[in-house]
């Protein structure tokens, strides 16, 4: 991998990590059309989400403080609620990822196919928003489990996580905004232990088929694009145009798929 590929690899990490289009799905289908081996890329995958979970907590640092010095007061306030929700909501991706990581890892090999048919499922999913009648409502603790099995199927490469837990938010009546907010941080911890994990199983090992400039350069762009794309995301939430992206992922879906099976 070249830095020119770190450099756009990057930008598709950071723009789709938070637009509701699948990062996981872009990062493959720009891997396939560069031409970056799948078994060199995993070191390269592992930094940039180090580098959108950063950008999140650049973006929501006031929040993420206020819910610390909230849970700290040892008290069963709004703050120690919504951290255990949070929790609630990362029971199914655990489950995911201690009893399913091998065969999770093992459909990332540039499966443009199952990519594209995920993409399909993932425009469908945002399409059915269009539809939802959101109210003011909190989110509950059953919500955030709905919402945390949304984010466990999002594993799968086409399907867009927070495309995937907005939606199922929406679709349970939650208010847009703050549903934004949850998808947004729930994912922080889940993202930092994978990614803790990978180093301690050795998955960052391989950094001799990479190099430490593209690395270096893939981590910026991501981190910088995604500053922009979590900012633009929430506003594109609270005014409800998530069915444009339905049709984006409906077309770039179609395309992986004549793609795969009619030019590769």
């Amino acid at each position: 991998m070249n830095w020119i590929e770190a450099l756009i690899l990057g930008i598709i990490q950071g723009l789709t990590e938070f637009l509701p289009v699948s990062s996981s799905g872009h990062l493959e289908l720009g891997k396939a059309i560069l031409g970056v081996e799948a078994t060199n890329s995993m070191m390269f995958t592992v930094v940039v989400h180090g580098a959108t979970v950063l950008s999140t907590i650049v973006v929501f640092r006031k929040e993420i403080f206020e819910l610390i010095m909230g849970f700290f007061r040892f008290q069963m306030n709004e703050e120690t609620h919504y951290i255990f929700k949070i929790a609630v909501s990362m029971i199914p991706v655990g489950i995911v990822g201690v009893f399913f990581k091998e065969q999770v890892e093992s459909l990332f090999t540039g499966d443009i196919l199952l990519v594209g048919a995920m993409l399909i499922v993932t425009a469908s999913l945002l399409a059915f928003t269009y539809y939802a009648k959101p109210r003011s409502k909190k989110i509950t603790y059953k919500d955030a489990f709905i919402i945390g099995i949304a984010q466990a199927i999002a594993v799968l490469p086409g399907i867009s996580r927070s495309g995937s837990t907005i939606s199922t938010g929406l679709l349970l009546g939650n208010n847009k905004e703050r549903t934004a907010r949850f998808s947004f941080l729930m994912v922080l911890i889940p993202i930092i232990g994978a990614n803790i994990k990978d180093i301690l199983d050795g998955n960052m090992s391989d950094a001799s088929g990479i190099g430490g400039l593209p690395l270096i350069i893939g981590f910026l762009a991501a981190f910088i694009s995604g500053l922009l794309a979590c900012t633009w995301m929430i506003n594109i939430v609270k005014r409800g145009k998530l069915i444009y992206f339905a049709i984006y992922c409906l077309i770039v879906g179609l395309i992986a798929i004549s793609w795969a099976l009619f030019v590769s």
